[in-house]
């Protein structure tokens, strides 16, 4: 049964997705991203090559290691490890401890065990959520990486990089290069496991000292 993820890939989950914007608000600043071509070029790399592809193999490792405690908090360790700059971990291990804290109060299974009081990433804290309720990795991970692009699109919105409409057009387009994301991410290994998107990295560096900002990454 696949209805939880609603709930907790919802906006409205309180893991504060909001507030986050993978670096995209350095990139508008800088002029990178200025309408929906260049946003969608951004998002396209991202997909490709970025930090939220790794998040989505990360998601399937955790959701492949939550029967197994010692295992998970490995690949938890390992997400931790791999976040770029201090904003990518502040983003990934916020939002992963809130989830982590909600699903216990809510939506309780074995698989939160591993995590104790360690920071969670985020894609790890789902999987291993995901798969505690029996949601099948092959339906989970298109939905996870659909919704975290889902929120870069708003976060694009929010700083008027581009209208409602033409994102609701970008990530229809996206739509199929993010199962075809999620397809490989089912058989990628952790040993594998990088990214190499680095102007996005570098914008997540810049925005850590950005004057004026209204995001947290």
């Amino acid at each position: 049964m696949t209805l939880p993820l609603f709930v907790w890939l919802s906006p409205a989950f309180p893991v504060g997705a909001y507030a986050y914007s993978h670096g995209l608000e350095w990139a508008v600043e800088a002029g990178d991203v200025s309408d929906a071509a260049t946003l969608a070029a951004w998002l396209a790399d991202l997909a490709d090559f970025g930090a939220p592809r790794l998040d989505v193999a990360l998601f399937a490792a955790a959701h492949r290691a939550a029967a197994d405690a010692s295992a998970l908090r490995e690949v938890n360790e390992l997400a931790v490890a791999l976040a770029g700059s201090a904003e990518r971990r502040l983003e990934t291990t916020a939002q992963g401890t809130a989830f982590v804290a909600a699903a216990r109060a809510a939506w309780p299974c074995a698989a939160l065990d591993a995590f104790g009081d360690e920071p969670a990433a985020y894609p790890c804290a789902v999987g291993a959520v995901a798969a505690g309720h029996g949601i099948a990795l092959a339906e989970a991970a298109p939905a996870f990486a659909l919704a975290v692009f889902a929120n870069l699109v708003s976060a694009a919105t929010r700083l008027s990089a581009v209208g409602q409409t033409d994102g609701q057009k970008i990530l229809a387009a996206l739509a199929p290069r993010l199962a075809k994301m999620a397809a490989q991410a089912l058989l990628a290994e952790p040993e594998t496991l990088g990214s190499c998107a680095f102007r996005s990295d570098l914008a997540a560096m810049k925005h850590e000292t950005q004057y004026s900002r209204l995001f947290r990454s």
